[in-house]
């Protein structure tokens, strides 16, 4: 079994992507959630909950917490593996777990202990939305960097920004990455917001003749020409970043929709990805990150 200290960053790491944004302006108000329910005057004991139906339970939680927080949305209720308590999805926002009657909830991830470590089925949940969320995003509308001699091994979506350092330093591995066998798709995530110096920028890339060109340039910290056109996919592409929990860059998501935000090098990132890397290859990944780390 996992040591706690490992699962606790692993615990941290899955939630915080989902719910900072949400928790964060819940903060900012201080107006927390939690003590809005709680402060509600003494409520009745939940009827049996195995006659109501989903949608029985699902009226009385959005009811009950649009009397503490009026502006939340419950978009959809599920039945949970824990008894008693219910999967709430909260219009951009993240799940929270409630008691039938909406009157109590607890907010984290819930996880399963299973023989060899602990399971978070609320990360398996977010990793099956956003798989379909991915795959609703026309490739047509990213920069991709495909490997040229061989078919991919394996795909790599990543919100990218062109100001990132972190950012940078991850494209200046794409290279190593397609000869790997691993297709890297780029989807725009400009930190500073839609209207932002840092969107003109990566905008002007989506709408560049060679899109591949110019967001190498940009991430070489060089210029290129100021083109924001009509139509690009940038403000959808930020949008969808931060519905499918995207909060920072540069941010990883597998086809499976497994995110994995931060930077990560070629070789480890390969691992991660399952894709096995011919030893020559990897002997070289090797020393480029330790040349790195001197």
């Amino acid at each position: 079994m996992k040591s706690l200290p490992n699962f606790v960053t692993i615990a941290l790491s899955m939630t915080v992507a989902a719910a900072i944004g949400w928790w964060a302006a819940s903060v900012r108000q201080q107006e927390p959630l939690i003590m809005a329910v709680d402060q509600h005057a003494p409520v009745e004991q939940a009827a049996e909950v195995g006659a109501k139906s989903i949608d029985a339970i699902k009226a009385a939680i959005a009811q009950r917490f649009s009397e503490s927080r009026p502006e939340l949305v419950v978009s959809k209720v599920e039945a949970s593996a824990i008894p008693g308590l219910y999967a709430v999805s909260i219009e951009n926002g993240p799940v929270l777990y409630a008691t039938a009657d909406g009157a109590y909830f607890v907010m984290g991830d819930l996880f399963q202990s299973r023989p060899g470590g602990f399971v978070n089925i609320a990360e398996q949940a977010r990793e099956g939305e956003r798989a379909k969320a991915m795959a609703g995003v026309d490739v047509k509308d990213m920069i991709v960097f495909a490997p040229e001699k061989q078919p991919s091994k394996a795909v790599v979506n990543v919100f990218t920004d062109v100001d990132c350092y972190y950012c940078q330093k991850l494209h200046n591995e794409v290279p190593d990455l397609n000869k790997a066998g691993i297709e890297v798709r780029y989807l725009a995530f400009p930190r500073a917001g839609i209207g932002s110096e840092s969107y003109n920028k990566i905008a002007s890339a989506w709408c560049a003749q060679n899109q591949q060109v110019a967001i190498t340039k940009l991430k070489r910290r060089q210029p290129i020409e100021n083109n924001v056109c009509d139509g690009n996919p940038v403000a959808e592409q930020y949008q969808l970043g931060q519905q499918i929990g995207v909060n920072g860059t540069p941010a990883l998501i597998t086809s499976e929709g497994r995110l994995m935000p931060g930077y990560m090098p070629a070789l480890q990132l390969a691992q991660a990805l399952g894709v096995e890397v011919e030893p020559k290859l990897a002997a070289e990944l090797r020393r480029k990150q330790e040349a790195q780390r001197q």
